[in-house]
């Protein structure tokens, strides 16, 4: 019987703000592939989501008979495939630790709202999964988690198949295995897989000098810049283009970074860009717990780390000489300018710096978007526009400057 998949997101999308105010969670990334991407790895067709309303017309779902939901924050392996192609009408697995529902089998394939989502185990036959899972929450799990994913990854994207060699202008360093993507160019540069995996895309390219310790990750035509030095484990998204310093971070996709500066311990969204010598501090000088900014709790909140940077949203921008303090959490598409550190939580769509912060008009942000886009030849779509009407709606309230 064939089946349909549909990836749907939970209470997650909430607690996982900035970064699913523009994207549902199947769309985040950490280790080598985004979470829809691993779940088609697996499941060899392409997935539909199941999301907020206002982001649904751009992340279309596929309704079908026999329609299986999946958790979109959960990390897909072999033996979860197989323990999910188990259910029957009507059943539903929850985690035994967390007690999220990780997929159901309904009778009727629709558009389940959170309410319904969260009600499912009242109305189906529960059953507990067996083997142990991860399933996303929190924003610094994605960085948190990078290490364990990308070597959990690397298998999956390279078994059967041969890498391209490192040209003798390279130096290779260390026991795990390197592979490079046949159309990626690298020259001039040192890699070491002593504490992990390199995986290195299609259409890549590694400039002169730069310095790059496993596990790392680069996607399909990402740049990393001359004399760039990238410490694990860090993954850098397809068409990214970076430079300077980066230790256990996750650049999500199409964003930049091309100069000198230190980010570590960060999520970095999409059509972000980071000016030069933007630098964020992911350690407190008392070297106390960090906290972070909860969108659900409307305060800081406890991460149960000690190193912890920069959280940033999709389409936001920062000028030369930028500083994040630890823990900071900027929203969707905010520019941020001026000097000293900014605060510890930005909202979605401010203008400005600690001097002084505005609101950032929707009517310049969506300009500026446009332009951004169209340097790739992506188009600025009637339901990108939408995107940013509701984000700028859902936004306001934390807009009291």
């Amino acid at each position: 019987m064939t089946k349909n998949y549909i990836l749907f997101d939970d209470n997650a999308a909430m607690t996982l703000l900035p970064l699913t105010y523009g994207k549902p969670i199947a769309e985040l990334r950490t280790g080598i592939y985004s979470f829809k991407e691993r779940w088609e790895f697996f499941l060899k067709e392409e997935i539909s989501y199941n999301t907020q309303d206002y982001l649904q017309d751009k992340y279309p779902i596929r309704l079908a008979e026999n329609s299986i939901y999946i958790n979109a924050g959960l990390i897909a392996s072999a033996e979860i495939y197989k323990q999910i192609n188990t259910l029957s009408l009507g059943e539903c697995f929850v985690d035994s630790t967390s007690d999220r529902i990780i997929a159901f089998y309904p009778a009727e394939a629709k558009i389940y709202s959170l309410e319904e989502i969260n009600a499912i185990a009242n109305n189906f036959s529960v059953k507990k999964i067996d083997v142990e899972v991860k399933i996303l929450q929190f924003p610094w799990e994605i960085f948190s988690w990078n290490k364990e994913v990308i070597e959990s990854d690397f298998p999956l994207i390279t078994e059967g198949r041969t890498s391209a060699s490192l040209n003798n202008t390279n130096t290779l360093i260390g026991k795990n295995p390197l592979f490079i993507e046949k159309t990626a160019k690298i020259n001039a540069s040192v890699i070491n897989t002593e504490n992990g995996p390199v995986y290195i895309g299609e259409n890549a390219e590694i400039m002169e000098g730069s310095l790059i310790r496993g596990p790392f990750v680069m996607g399909e035509n990402a740049v990393l810049k001359m004399n760039s030095k990238m410490y694990g484990a860090t993954t850098i998204g397809a068409g990214c283009k970076v430079g300077g310093e980066i230790n256990n971070s996750v650049f999500t996709a199409n964003s930049n970074k091309a100069h000198d500066g230190f980010i570590g311990n960060a999520v970095i969204g999409e059509w972000c860009n980071l000016g030069a010598d933007t630098n964020n501090s992911n350690l407190k000088n008392t070297y106390e717990e960090v906290k972070l900014w909860s969108y659900t709790e409307d305060r800081f909140v406890k991460t149960g780390l000690q190193f912890c940077g920069l959280i940033m949203g999709d389409h936001s921008k920062s000028s030369i000489n930028t500083m994040f303090n630890t823990g900071t959490v900027i929203g969707f598409s905010s520019n941020l300018f001026g000097e000293g550190f900014h605060r510890n939580f930005v909202p979605s769509f401010t203008w400005g710096g600690q001097r002084k912060y505005s609101a950032y008009q929707l009517d310049q942000a969506i300009r500026t978007a446009k332009i951004v886009l169209k340097r790739r030849d992506i188009p600025f779509t009637e339901a990108d526009e939408k995107i940013f009407v509701e984000i700028f709606k859902k936004s306001a309230d934390y807009r009291t400057f």
